[in-house]
């Protein structure tokens, strides 16, 4: 369960109902859903929370937490909703899957957990919170369990399964359980995110582990990954492909994103890769499930304080999948969905092009009406001692106003900005960056989706997610700085079959 998620400290308080916001509830409310996606899911005057993904037969299950930011993030108690779908375009909603307890019960708010399969039953593991315990002298978050035989309905076991915060650890930072089956010991291994008790600035966060023959006696054993890089683990997951396992995190005090490491043995050692994410600052706490060979990451985009693209990022926002697929190197890498491409028709197509300057930026304007939900695609090439390229999105023709995606070749990497970027700052876009290998001679497919206010652009197997709020024009143009481009394939689609 994703706690914290603005830049710094938390913005919204609501145990004590503190914000720094400067416009009334309903104010708030009005602006955020005159912004709805029309592709990506979020149940309508709700936000998107962490995802518990599970997958039987050709069908995922969403379960997950439905924010109603009433009045601000975290305001009003939340449980688990269900949604399933078998292609990330329709989605049908199942309602309420777990519950939350009264005020006075420890699973006040139910945080993040895990679903899996196994003894003959569905179980999930769960992350009870209560924000009023700590000053009753009571441990905060506290892991509780469930059980069903149809996915839909689930009872409670209440106090015959829980795991209370060890000894040392942070009673208030001990959530967000993950179970699997560990084929090599014969065992189930639970693993969770926390912290060491102390001040919460240190760098102490960690996940932990529990293992089991039969669900019921569990025993503590101790860390299972403690690189001290970071004051909070959430999220933690862990799957198998091939030869390497794989450990994913989800952190906010470094870059406030999903990291990942590999290794040969559940009993480590974890090894960073060189791109140790999936995606930047504007996605987090996504789990993975893998159903019939395809291994989807759900993850959430989050909003923005008063939709200002100067604001911090909130907690919760919309859901969006990405594929996950293992590199020749044992490295991740992550695709759009087929079914998510796909549901777009055909569109319209671009003309190949060079685009030609040598001490100068120079751009071309592809389509002039992208509208409000749309895919494109181009294969990009550049030359030798070529100094940048970039896209540009809901550009204003006349002053050249847009948002961004720039390639910057000699730093390896790409951002997402406001163009120009001013009055300074014009968006709040820390962390909304990504390294990626650029070559001369080498041929990148971009592939990009816009919904409303997000937009998702995928280069080489990385991603990068954003969010925006303002509509300066609706044209879209590939720009280079200092050398060639040739641009082939490009195209524009704007509706859903």
């Amino acid at each position: 369960m994703s706690v914290f998620h603005g830049l710094a400290q938390p913005l919204y308080k609501c145990n004590s109902i503190v914000t720094v916001s400067n416009v009334s509830h309903i104010e708030r409310k009005k602006q955020e859903e005159k912004f709805m996606t029309k592709l990506y899911y979020q149940f309508p005057n709700t936000w998107f929370g962490d995802c518990m993904p599970f997958g039987k037969g050709d069908q995922f299950y969403l379960f997950h937490q439905r924010d109603t930011r009433r009045p601000c993030p975290f305001g009003e108690p939340f449980g688990w909703d269900l949604a399933v779908t078998s292609d990330f375009v329709h989605y049908e909603d199942k309602g309420t899957a777990l519950p939350r307890g009264t005020d006075e019960e420890q699973d006040q708010f139910i945080f993040a957990g895990s679903v899996f399969e196994a003894e003959g039953k569905y179980h999930i593991f769960y992350t009870g919170f209560n924000r009023d315990y700590p000053k009753l002298g009571k441990a905060s978050q506290v892991l509780m369990h469930a059980e069903s035989d149809d996915l839909l309905n689930w009872t409670k076991t209440q106090d015959k399964l829980t795991f209370t915060p060890q000894e040392g650890y942070d009673p208030d930072d001990w959530r967000d359980p993950f179970v699997i089956w560990n084929e090599e010991k014969q065992e189930y291994l639970l693993v969770l995110g926390t912290r060491k008790a102390g001040p919460k600035e240190q760098q102490t966060g960690r996940t932990v582990k529990f293992t089991s023959k039969d669900l019921k006696n569990w025993k503590f054993e101790g860390d299972f990954w403690a690189p001290g890089l970071f004051t909070m683990h959430e999220m933690p997951d862990l799957f198998q492909i091939g030869d390497w396992w794989y450990h994913i995190i989800s952190e906010y005090s470094d870059g406030n994103k999903m990291v990942y490491r590999m290794s040969k043995s559940l009993d480590g050692p974890w090894i960073a890769p060189a791109d140790d994410a999936f995606d930047g600052r504007a996605y987090y706490a996504g789990r993975t499930f893998c159903l019939n060979g395809q291994r989807i990451l759900f993850g959430w985009v989050p909003t923005k304080e008063d939709c200002d693209d100067r604001g911090n990022f909130e907690w919760a926002g919309t859901f969006v999948a990405h594929e996950v697929y293992q590199r020749e190197d044992g490295t991740l890498g992550v695709r759009i969905p087929d079914t998510v491409w796909n549901a777009f028709d055909e569109g319209e197509k671009a003309e190949d092009m060079v685009i030609d300057t040598p001490y100068a930026r120079q751009e071309q304007i592809l389509f002039n009406d992208t509208t409000d939900l749309f895919r494109f695609e181009a294969d990009v090439e550049f030359s030798e001692g070529t100094r940048s390229f970039g896209l540009r999105f809901y550009e204003n023709e006349e002053t050249g106003q847009s948002y961004q995606y720039l390639f910057n070749i000699e730093e390896n990497r790409y951002r997402f900005e406001t163009s120009p970027n001013m009055p300074w700052p014009a968006n709040q876009n820390i962390g909304l960056e990504r390294p990626i290998r650029l070559e001369a001679g080498k041929k990148y497919h971009i592939q990009m989706i816009l919904d409303d206010t997000i937009a998702t652009i995928y280069v080489d197997g990385v991603a990068l997610n954003t969010r925006f709020y303002q509509k300066f024009g609706q044209s879209l143009s590939l720009f280079v700085t200092d050398g060639t481009l040739t641009v082939t394939n490009a195209g524009l689609s704007k509706t859903i079959k």
